[in-house]
């Protein structure tokens, strides 16, 4: 089971959501981040070394480390995401 931090610039992001229930989403969402690599609507990156976690039109993007995930970053889909 892998431990989660956050980093400043998506702890950032996640705050300027307005709507709680779906800051309650995407916190549950990355709670399932612990069983990695055993979860699904994950894709590897191929112009960065990151994965991608689909949660409903939000992106979390993500590093992984030997026994630490790093969320880098969380992004609602539009054409400018990637």
């Amino acid at each position: 089971m892998k431990r989660i931090e956050w980093k400043s610039k998506a702890l950032r992001q996640i705050r300027k959501i307005k709507d709680q229930k779906t800051k309650n989403m995407i916190y549950d969402a990355v709670d399932t981040l612990r069983n990695f690599p055993n979860c699904s609507n994950i894709k590897k990156l191929k112009t960065r070394d990151e994965y991608r976690f689909r949660v409903g039109s939000w992106r979390i993007f993500f590093t992984d480390s030997i026994k630490i995930l790093y969320i880098e970053e969380v992004k609602k889909r539009n054409e400018r995401t990637y």
